[in-house]
């Protein structure tokens, strides 16, 4: 049965809140425009008709397929410092107050690119926004642990330049937590934040893995954490959030395959579950443009679909803010602003 609208509260309301994105990848943010944009830069024409098309995934592998075709696109730092400009003012627009980045570090890397340059033109095009911003380094799970030593090098190095975590995304099923645990000590050893991707397409055993072996602070996804009650429990009790990307899991057919389905839809998600279990949770887009979505529509359907109510929808807005990787006193006077917000917008 569809869920229906919450009555409590005017809808319009929740979106003029302050909200944090934690959960997108720079990448993702690459619209069917800029993506002829760039190709025609370099030399190559697209039909937006045909790329349009192609930006509608249904399977995981599929979107690992559109992910790599359109990031090939990202050549030299003005490319990633355009796609940059465009996402920040896409964020402010939607009320984003901050965000933390995800850089695919690891495929600019395969490509031979100088991340260094590519940050540096990142973070010039987004300052002139005015969005505070700092930088997850993202390395691919199935490119091996050697190959993730090498972004988790480039971030610490990098930390004076707004890197604050270290990231692994990819095929979660690819190779075994235990392969990284080196990887990850090293980032905890040079204080970097851990983030990981896990129980998005694979099983419950994926996050545990990713808590008690790599350490992470949060999961990105762990949509199948809803099968372990125990898991759940350890989650609670460390405070680790899970980062819902509701859009993503239809998008990438992980919904589907964590209910065992042909297909899924939003309604089907266990996001009010996690709720209504006292799982610590935030919204994000995780590849906006690439799934046709931003923060509005997440936090709308968020309402819409799984029938949240304005006290849940609130408290998630409010938990963007409380698990980010910010400095303890920053973090404290956003947590102020955001709730003196919400009582001027009778959310509180």
């Amino acid at each position: 049965m569809p869920a229906v609208h919450p009555a409590d509260f005017p809808l319009e309301h929740l979106l003029q809140l302050p909200k944090a994105e934690l959960h997108v990848h720079l990448e993702g943010c690459m619209t069917p425009a800029l993506l002829v944009e760039l190709a025609e830069k370099h030399g190559e024409k697209l039909e937006r008709e045909d790329v349009e098309e192609r930006y509608n995934t249904r399977t995981f592998l599929e979107f690992l397929e559109l992910f790599k075709w359109a990031t090939s696109y990202l050549r030299e730092p003005e490319d990633y410092a355009r796609l940059a400009e465009l996402t920040a003012v896409r964020l402010i627009a939607q009320n984003c107050e901050y965000a933390e980045l995800t850089l695919s570090v690891g495929i600019m890397l395969l490509r031979k690119q100088n991340v260094e340059r590519n940050l540096a033109a990142i973070s010039e095009a987004t300052r002139k926004s005015g969005l505070r911003i700092q930088w997850i380094f993202d390395a691919v799970r199935q490119f091996g642990p050697d190959k993730a030593m090498d972004v988790a090098r480039l971030a610490a190095q990098m930390k004076s330049e707004g890197v604050i975590a270290f990231g692994m995304g990819g095929d979660e099923e690819s190779l075994p937590a235990a392969d990284f645990r080196g990887v990850y000590d090293y980032v905890a050893g040079a204080g970097l934040h851990r983030v990981v991707h896990a129980g998005e397409t694979g099983g419950p055993e994926a996050v545990r893995d990713a808590v008690e072996i790599l350490g992470a602070e949060r999961i990105g996804h762990g949509i199948a954490s809803i099968r372990d009650a125990k898991l759940m429990d350890i989650l609670i009790e460390r405070q680790i959030p899970l980062e819902i990307c509701p859009k993503s899991n239809l998008c990438t057919g992980a919904l589907a395959k964590l209910l065992g389905a042909q297909k899924a839809s939003l309604e089907d998600h266990p996001l009010p579950k996690f709720i209504a279990r006292g799982v610590p949770v935030t919204l994000a887009t995780d590849d906006p443009a690439m799934f046709r979505t931003n923060l509005d529509e997440t936090y709308s359907l968020a309402a819409t679909k799984s029938g949240l109510t304005r006290t849940q929808l609130v408290a998630i807005a409010e938990a963007g803010f409380r698990h980010a990787f910010l400095p303890a006193a920053e973090k404290q006077a956003v947590l102020e602003r955001f709730r003196a917000e919400a009582k001027s917008l009778d959310l509180l």
